[in-house]
């Protein structure tokens, strides 16, 4: 699919919401603001970048499909943007990364320190927010899930620069530092639309599985996308000695020669093999088994909205799922 048609289904997808979307940065805006010049610069700086919004998305759409009039989702997708947002700062940070989005990371600009603590800032604010919508059951999705979050932080941290991860121990990090927040988003919409027990948890595996589905094509997008496009160096996890699925696929099934060249890229985050690495990982079928993996969870999330209500926002969640999978970016 060119880029040109996905950001036209991406756009059809966000003109289903578009009203929503705009009071969502409205209260983004609204709820950025502090005292302290610096947070405010660096906070709008990381803002302002864009990005894809997929999980305030997940709110609205999801609040939508069952229905939902009041404004509380709007509350509740700024919170989610925010805590996303400041994960990217405190990531960029671990990660030492300069690029994301196809410009400089805050660290690189701002420097860690004021990154870190800019990012801490975030989540205390999306705290307050949350608390001020006055619902334990959305304090409770929603603490469990930075909880989640950090764990899967720390995970990925021990896994870093070891080549013997498994690939049950990678896609753990995916559920818990990706996979975690989407799930969390979309059973945020269902909760506050009034949805039953069964509807929040079928929009929690919703999410679950389409966050899945992203990070794992963001794995195949590291060795195959364009660095215009995707916004930040392809080759950047093999850089960082981060063992993702291909790699690990490449670990358990290539030759003992391309066995040895990962194993001493990923320990030490050697990037002057990456062409020889690239090479291995496009034509062993890593990358093929790493799409199928990423099907393979994009169909779940078609699968656990198909009871939901047939309205254009239904059609809009399926259109995202598949949208998830298509991108080249």
């Amino acid at each position: 699919m060119s880029a040109a048609t996905q950001h036209a289904n991406q756009n059809t997808i966000i003109q289903t919401i578009a009203p929503d979307m705009e009071a969502v940065n409205v209260v983004i805006r609204q709820r950025l603001h502090s005292d302290v010049p610096l947070v405010n610069q660096i906070a709008e700086y990381i803002i302002s970048a864009g990005g894809k919004r997929i999980r305030p998305v997940l709110v609205l759409l999801m609040a939508n499909a069952y229905s939902y009039q009041g404004v509380a989702h709007h509350e509740l997708a700024a919170v989610v943007e925010f805590i996303h947002t400041a994960t990217l700062l405190h990531d960029d940070v671990v990660d030492e990364s300069s690029l994301r989005r196809g410009r400089a990371t805050a660290n690189a600009l701002f420097g860690n320190a004021a990154s870190v603590l800019v990012g801490d800032f975030l989540y205390s604010r999306a705290f307050q927010m949350m608390v001020s919508l006055n619902s334990m059951r959305v304090m409770s999705i929603l603490s469990d899930a930075t909880n989640v979050i950090a764990e899967g932080e720390v995970l990925q941290l021990l896994n870093m620069h070891d080549p013997d991860v498994t690939e049950e121990r990678y896609l753990q990090v995916i559920r818990s530092k990706t996979a975690k927040l989407f799930e969390a988003a979309a059973e945020l919409g269902a909760l506050v639309a009034g949805a039953n027990d069964a509807q929040i948890a079928a929009a929690g595996e919703y999410g679950r599985s389409l966050g899945t589905a992203f990070q794992l094509i963001d794995d195949v997008l590291d060795y195959t996308g364009d660095a215009a496009e995707i916004g930040k160096n392809v080759g950047d996890d093999l850089r960082e000695g981060k063992p993702t699925l291909p790699l690990i696929w490449l670990m358990k099934h290539g030759t003992a020669e391309q066995r040895e060249l990962v194993r001493s890229c990923i320990e030490n985050g050697d990037e002057q093999h990456f062409d020889a690495i690239l090479s291995a990982i496009t034509n062993s079928g890593a990358l093929d088994y790493t799409r199928r993996a990423a099907e393979e969870a994009g169909q779940r999330a078609l699968d656990a909205v198909q009871d939901l209500p047939e309205n254009q926002y239904k059609t809009a969640l399926l259109q995202l799922a598949r949208f998830a999978l298509d991108r080249n970016h």
